[in-house]
């Protein structure tokens, strides 16, 4: 073979991890909120299971979003932009030989890494009441089926524990321990409590690891909320903000709904076009001058005359 090898995605978001610096991973669950967290110059993203089942299923993220719905999905934010696009991959969907096959799967929708989580089927959202965990062994051989599995060598396999609320930090240690010594290339402890907790985690589980940043919730989060620059002190090699997108979006069709109401019960022309993205807003974050390129390229003369309307 000649030349270099081709870089991919993957290899550039391990490159980025080993970096010191910190990975801040914005949660994505469409075409625009995945051209918009490009545009807005992150390195990376990844997708939001709750985020997905939520919008895709308008259902709460209980464990029904399948998993043919979410690469699917998976599949059409990473053609929307050139991010590496890591995914959440919930329980694996079975077992260790279910997970086997999944990784494939998700590699070919071109996402460069996967959330396994230990909870038990159905999952529950972390942020929800009630969840129940696998045995840790059996956890473990999910981890070594997914990292069999993988094509690409840099493909992430993220380990996600919830044991913290229910087997206190040094569960969820020995669990960590036990996740990386499987293969697991990075650790996503969810519910951390304290700033005391993730150095632990950061100083004794031996492998990167991942925080996820729950912002918008009124009632106290079950993991504090940290500054990007002090997550990077206590030695966390990324961040995981998946719910301020799709909480954002919500809270910004209240308003456009409420504002449409009005119009209909006054009677009033209410226009608002500091609260709306333009119509040539939109097109440009689509790529429209990209396809009028294309035209130009590849359209007759007379396909072109009739596509510009003359």
């Amino acid at each position: 073979m000649s030349g270099h090898a081709k870089t991919t995605k993957a290899a550039t978001l391990r490159r980025l991890l080993r970096s010191g610096e910190l990975v801040v991973s914005p949660g994505v669950y469409d075409g625009y909120s995945a051209r918009l967290v490009e545009r807005s110059g992150f390195k990376t993203a990844s997708t939001t299971g709750a985020g997905i089942a939520n919008s895709r299923l308008g259902q709460p993220d209980i464990g029904i979003l399948s998993l043919l719905e979410n690469v699917d999905t998976c599949r059409t934010i990473v053609r929307s932009c050139d991010l590496p696009v890591m995914a959440d991959a919930d329980t694996g969907y079975g077992n260790a030989v279910t997970v086997f096959h999944i990784v494939s799967h998700f590699e070919e929708a071109g996402i460069v890494g996967i959330n396994i989580e230990d909870q038990a089927m159905p999952k529950r959202c972390g942020h929800l009441q009630g969840k129940q965990l696998i045995p840790a062994r059996e956890m473990a051989k999910k981890i070594e089926a997914a990292v069999a599995a993988r094509r690409d060598p840099d493909f992430i396999i993220n380990a996600r524990t919830d044991a913290i609320s229910l087997e206190g930090i040094d569960g969820a240690i020995a669990r960590a321990k036990l996740y990386a010594a499987a293969g697991a290339d990075m650790i996503f402890p969810d519910a951390v409590k304290d700033e005391d907790q993730i150095k632990r985690l950061v100083d004794e589980v031996g492998i990167p690891i991942s925080i996820n940043m729950g912002f918008g919730i009124r009632r106290r989060p079950t993991t504090p909320l940290l500054t990007c620059r002090r997550l990077q002190e206590l030695g966390v090699a990324r961040v995981s903000l998946p719910r301020m997108l799709p909480a954002a979006a919500v809270r910004a069709m209240e308003l456009a709904l409420k504002l449409m109401r009005q119009s209909v019960e006054t009677g009033e022309v209410i226009d608002r076009p500091d609260l709306l993205a333009s119509i040539e807003e939109i097109t440009g974050l689509m790529g429209d001058s990209a396809m009028g390129e294309l035209e130009k390229r590849f359209l007759l003369p007379e396909q072109l005359a009739a596509a510009s309307g003359g």
